[in-house]
């Protein structure tokens, strides 16, 4: 069962001579080159605890850190608290605006039979080392990941709502999501959000490196023989609310020396039925809701590939049928090992394979010779991600992006309370 706790916050002072706006920034995985360069121009944004950059950035952080804290740019809050966290977002060629509802909360890191947070991605290795070393070095959270929970009641946002009608924040993202944050210090409430979750299997949306982070800092801890926990910061939001989004992740290619593009899909015919697309642009439309479906961008021309239906029984990874069957594992299986050579457990450190939301960067990255290759793949439904996790089984790398991310900067958390 998931141990949540309420937690003091370090929060930036009010009293800087920065809005909050200028002080926040994105996940490390989503911040373009382009938006962290200029976030780094600001001495006091987020960035510099959560994306260091020099030789020793890790150092750097703690430096900036232990300033931050002498010079009180960062204050903790008196009382512990949970923290409601609300996203109204909207969704392209949709009217709807959208409420995302959710809390930020610490949590114990194990996972045992007694309590339970469920995994559905595996991890960039580059990636976790760099957010483990962070986290052990400041021991701090900088930034939450994002769990979900189940409730067909909705128990909890009646007092979510109370709550965020006197925010702490109430501002517009760089994406155009509007983010409010309130704070609930009353025991009793507290107490209801700790009895709903103690019911309660979270599955992890998004943070796989900062979580893996934490499960393997508590293992250290513990062989180490020390008794206390290194508490994770969390975004628990309800599953069942339906106001979130699964947005692909597209995968892109480089680093392939003599690279041929004919010669991938000669190989592609023994397994994929193969369409010649006249415009590029319509390739998010010709695959989308369409099985083993998958966009290919190169700059010869752009291609509709479609696994042969034969085929699907022939994937020899050992793993359930169900997950064999997803795109994600035809598309690694038959494109990436298959035909392109890399083998299944080099996949995850391979600086062949990028990954990149946007579709039109993707197009950008091909046309400007950025990429050799880009594969354009369908997004993943809640219910298979959740049939993931409770399998046991681990998707490939990078394979869903919940829509919209959190942000870096409101809210920092202590891993021991």
């Amino acid at each position: 069962m998931p141990e949540i706790k309420p937690f003091k916050a370090l929060r930036f002072h009010k009293n800087l001579p920065f809005t909050i706006e200028e002080l926040t920034s994105p996940l490390f995985d989503v911040v373009s080159v382009e938006q962290a360069n200029e976030l780094y121009k600001n001495p006091l944004n987020s960035i510099h605890l959560s994306i260091p950059k020099g030789k020793e950035s890790v150092k750097e952080a703690h430096k900036t850190y232990n300033k931050w804290i002498t010079e009180k740019v960062l204050l903790q809050d008196d009382k512990s608290g949970i923290y409601p966290y609300y996203q109204y977002f909207k969704l392209p060629n949709d009217e709807a605006t959208y409420i995302r509802k959710g809390f930020v909360c610490i949590i114990s890191p194990l996972t045992n039979e007694e309590q339970t947070i469920l995994t559905h991605e595996k991890v960039i290795l580059n990636a976790a080392k760099e957010r483990k070393d962070l986290l052990e070095t400041l021991e701090l959270n900088v930034s939450p990941t994002h769990g979900l929970y189940e409730d067909d009641q909705y128990l909890l946002e009646k007092y979510m709502d109370e709550s965020i009608k006197t925010p702490l924040y109430d501002v517009e993202n760089e994406n155009g999501v509007r983010e409010v944050i309130s704070k609930i210090s009353d025991e009793k409430i507290i107490n209801s959000f700790i009895k709903e979750l103690e019911k309660q299997k979270v599955i992890l949306a998004d943070g796989h490196h900062r979580y893996s982070s934490s499960v393997e800092l508590q293992q250290e801890w513990a062989k180490s023989g020390k008794s206390t926990i290194p508490y994770h910061m969390i975004y628990l939001t309800n599953a069942l609310s339906h106001d979130f989004k699964i947005l692909p992740t597209h995968r892109t290619l480089q680093n392939f020396e003599n690279f041929n593009f004919k010669k991938f899909l000669k190989k592609c015919e023994k397994y994929f039925i193969i369409k010649n697309v006249a415009d590029p642009y319509e390739l998010n439309e010709m695959i989308s809701g369409k099985k083993w479906a998958f966009g290919i961008l190169h700059k010869e021309k752009p291609i509709k590939l479609r696994l042969k239906p034969e085929m699907i029984d022939q994937i020899e990874w050992e793993l359930p049928n169900f997950i064999k069957e997803l795109d994600l594992t035809v598309l690694h299986y038959y494109i990436i090992e298959k035909i392109l050579g890399i083998a299944k457990d080099d996949q995850q450190k391979s600086n062949k394979i990028g990954f990149e939301r946007n579709f039109y960067k993707c197009l950008s990255f091909v046309e400007k010779d950025q990429v050799q290759m880009a594969i354009i793949v369908n997004e993943l439904t809640f219910d298979q991600v959740k049939k993931v996790c409770n399998s046991g089984y681990s998707l490939p790398q990078k394979s869903t992006f919940f829509y919209p991310k959190v942000t870096c900067g409101y809210l920092f958390s202590k891993i021991i309370e």
